[in-house]
């Protein structure tokens, strides 16, 4: 017998009747609003070349590894991730995902490939071993059409604006183009990511330092050239669209180094020599001279920390790195961040998000910053965390100290393309239902919850990302 799957209209509101149907009457003034997107990591080359997924496995398994690092989990490896290969390659790999359906029962990346699968390719059936084959050819046939082409799916997702990131050397061939073409109406925004040039501790760092100095037009290694490279580069961006710089990074150590001090780290790290604690204050400055840089371009400064990259060191030798092992791990901010908010904290230009898969922090940490630093914005559940209950544990850990308008808005932070309009969607929910839940209680008036969740998806996104 099939087992069907079904979109329950009233998924994530909560079960009491009332609350219910106050969540989902909330859900109905946003449900169909335009999508902003102000940080993720589409490849900005898929709009630009538009042509069509290659297959299932490349569209829902490849680069997804939310969904490859669960099988790995279920003893599968990993060498059935094969970008690229061929079609019979492919076809073992998703029957694997659909062999292994129930292993993402509950989790995030189930509830987004279901609504994916329902919506976009009218697939009512569950995943399983029998299906597979079928469901592969399904979906290939619907890729071949084309409203199916990246750009129309643009369109029909309702995407006003999407951000990428970028490697501060990078030309931007790709944003410019689409910006030059009279047939392509989006916004696509480049990211200004500078993690390996700014930390001494990164593997290659003195030769990113080399390329980024060239970049610029710059041939000196000094600390002097290398802070005007960055200058010279985030204005490159701006040129092309950018509206904020990432950093993303294990712990989000700040420090203030007199510039002589600063030099000298600088070039005693290209040679080698400088020691840890050096090194992790070097790195604390660099964050700190980046907020300033914010505060003087108006460049969006988000911090994402408290994750240990390549946690596998025989992954990382047998596929490389970000392949799925990156882990979180506990943070703190409140004195960490100390040096950088005594500099910038009250400067009204700046405007620094915060991220953490920590969840201590949020209310510990974050909430409270937010609350008093006029440029400190609580960044929303992420990686991780960017789920359903996540959001609710998220909004109950800040809103009482905060409130709802120091937050970031919702940020999808995906590859996967297609996901996105189920990101956005989840959220909406969620946040329906919580504020639905306030307004039942009798915390909320109606009225303000209607306008809070108009809010939470334009204004606020727009307002914290400056756009």
């Amino acid at each position: 017998m099939k087992s069907s799957l079904q979109l329950d209209p009233n998924r994530l509101f909560p079960a009491d009747p009332k609350t219910r149907a106050v969540a989902a009457d909330l859900y109905d003034l946003v449900r169909d609003l335009p999508i902003i997107s102000p940080h993720g990591h589409v490849d900005p080359q898929l709009l630009v070349e538009n042509k069509p997924f290659a297959n299932p496995a490349e569209l829902f398994i490849y680069y997804d590894h939310y969904v490859f690092r669960l099988l790995n989990a279920q003893g599968f490896g990993l060498d059935f991730v094969k970008r690229g290969g061929t079609d019979a390659e492919a076809r073992a790999a998703w029957r694997l995902l659909c062999e292994n359906w129930n292993a993402l029962a509950g989790t995030a990346s189930g509830y987004w490939l279901a609504h994916e699968f329902a919506t976009l390719f009218d697939i009512d059936e569950l995943p399983s071993a029998a299906n597979a084959d079928r469901l592969y050819d399904q979906i290939a046939e619907y890729l071949t059409r084309p409203e199916f082409l990246p750009r129309a799916l643009f369109e029909r997702f309702n995407i006003a604006v999407l951000a990428t990131t970028d490697d501060p050397t990078d030309d931007l061939a790709a944003h410019r183009a689409l910006a030059a073409d009279p047939n392509f109406r989006g916004r696509v925004a480049p990211t200004f990511r500078p993690d390996r040039y700014l930390d001494p501790r990164a593997e290659g760092w003195a030769k990113s330092v080399a390329e980024l100095l060239a970049s610029a037009g710059l041939v000196d290694a000094t600390y002097e050239n290398f802070v005007d490279a960055l200058r010279i580069r985030r204005a490159y961006f701006i040129e092309n669209g950018a509206f904020s710089a990432d950093h993303g990074v294990l712990e989000p150590y700040t420090a203030d180094l007199a510039d002589d001090v600063a030099a000298d780290y600088f070039a005693r790290a290209l040679k080698g020599q400088l020691g840890a604690d050096e090194a992790r204050d070097l790195a604390g400055h660099f964050l700190t001279v980046s907020a300033g840089m914010s505060a003087e371009d108006g460049l969006v400064m988000t911090l994402h920390a408290g994750v240990i990259r390549n946690h596998s060191a025989e992954t990382k030798a047998n596929y490389g790195a970000d392949f799925g092992h990156d882990l979180p791990v506990q943070a703190e901010f409140t004195m960490n961040l100390r040096p950088l908010l005594a500099k910038h904290g009250l400067n009204p230009n700046l405007h620094l998000v915060l991220f953490c898969l920590d969840e201590a922090t949020w209310s510990r940490d974050l909430a409270p910053l937010a609350s008093f630093y006029p440029s400190v914005y609580i960044g929303v559940p992420w990686w991780f965390l960017d789920a359903p209950d996540a959001t609710a544990r998220f909004r109950a850990a800040t809103v009482e100290t905060a409130g709802f308008y120091r937050g970031s808005g919702f940020i999808d932070d995906t590859r996967a393309y297609l996901s996105i309009p189920a990101r956005h969607d989840m959220s909406r929910r969620a946040d329906s239902a919580f504020l639905a839940r306030l307004v039942v209680e009798g915390r909320l008036q109606l009225a303000q919850a209607e306008q809070i969740i108009v809010d939470l998806v334009t204004t606020i996104p727009s307002k914290t990302f400056k756009l």
